[in-house]
């Protein structure tokens, strides 16, 4: 193992990951207090676990939330990054220290919105924890790590650990509890991931036209986007498959707020344009650091 950098405090007491981390345990702790605890509802990981051990052992969550977590943040500081780990052990124990403070009354008895809320504002608290650089559930710390090495997501790794969990929800609560805990824990899983990577979130498009010189300069000049060119055919269509044509497609490196006004002007150009959009794991180089001086 590497040696590892010491401690970032420049980061750890910047202004996001203050805001981030309050904002964040703040809203996961009403999630808690005022949706999913009354009724006996979990959305996975340590908060869930934590849950169901403050029923069956009448010790406050607050308690189980710092214990359970110790031994991953411990994982963390070992294999992520001591920065991360410390950055992570204050989101917990502040989210620990407003469940002691904060009571939040319940505002209705419709459980089914209690799970729609409930997860939402779990994965909204999550979301922002994480875009702050730390974590407030161990088990995303174990996550963050794994999503390194073999390119699955957060949510995706989390999820495996999660069905244990709901098993665990089912006897101690109910079935029913548990069915409104796969709610929840949907509902904040694709929240969380949506907050994390944001309307921003990095998607490839391909265009391939017969005026492929016009939708080069369009993506270029009038949106300002890096592009990257393959030499390619067009045709073999179906009814006339011995007919077809060289051209250049035309791949870019867009957000979703983008996608939807490049092809609106690429079929202005070319009405018959094919196009096909990816999503994308991970963006690093030139292109990435261009966009971020951009913004």
């Amino acid at each position: 193992m590497k040696k590892q950098a010491g401690i970032d405090w420049k980061s750890i007491f910047s202004f996001p990951y203050i805001l981030y981390t309050l904002l964040g345990s703040l809203i996961s702790v009403i999630a808690l207090d005022g949706f999913l605890i009354p009724n006996g509802f979990v959305d996975g990981g340590v908060t869930a676990v934590s849950i169901i051990f403050e029923k069956a052992f009448l010790i406050h969550i607050s308690i189980w939330l710092i214990v359970i977590n110790i031994p991953f943040v411990y994982i963390g500081y070992r294999l992520v990054g001591k920065t991360f780990a410390v950055q992570s052990m204050i989101a917990i124990l502040v989210t620990a220290g407003l469940m002691l403070i904060i009571r939040v009354p319940v505002i209705t008895e419709d459980k089914l919105l209690m799970a729609s809320f409930g997860g939402f504002l779990m994965g909204l608290g999550i979301g922002l924890v994480i875009r702050g650089g730390g974590v407030v559930d161990g088990l995303e710390i174990i996550a963050h790590y794994t999503k390194k090495r073999v390119g699955f997501t957060t949510s995706e790794i989390i999820m495996v650990f999660n069905t244990l969990v709901i098993i665990g929800a089912a006897v101690e609560f109910g079935h029913e509890a548990a069915m409104y805990s796969i709610l929840v824990y949907y509902i904040a899983m694709k929240t969380s991931d949506y907050v994390v990577d944001g309307i921003e979130e990095f998607t490839s498009l391909s265009i391939v036209s017969k005026k492929d010189q016009e939708v080069k300069s369009l993506v270029v000049n009038e949106f300002g986007k890096a592009i990257t060119v393959y030499k390619g055919e067009r045709g073999y269509l179906p009814t006339s498959y011995h007919l077809k044509y060289d051209c250049d497609i035309v791949v870019a490196v867009v957000t979703r707020l983008e996608i939807h006004r490049i092809k609106q002007k690429v079929v202005q150009i070319d009405p018959d344009a094919f196009f096909f959009v990816q999503s994308i794991k991970e963006v690093r180089g030139s292109y990435l650091r261009h966009h971020d001086r951009s913004n």
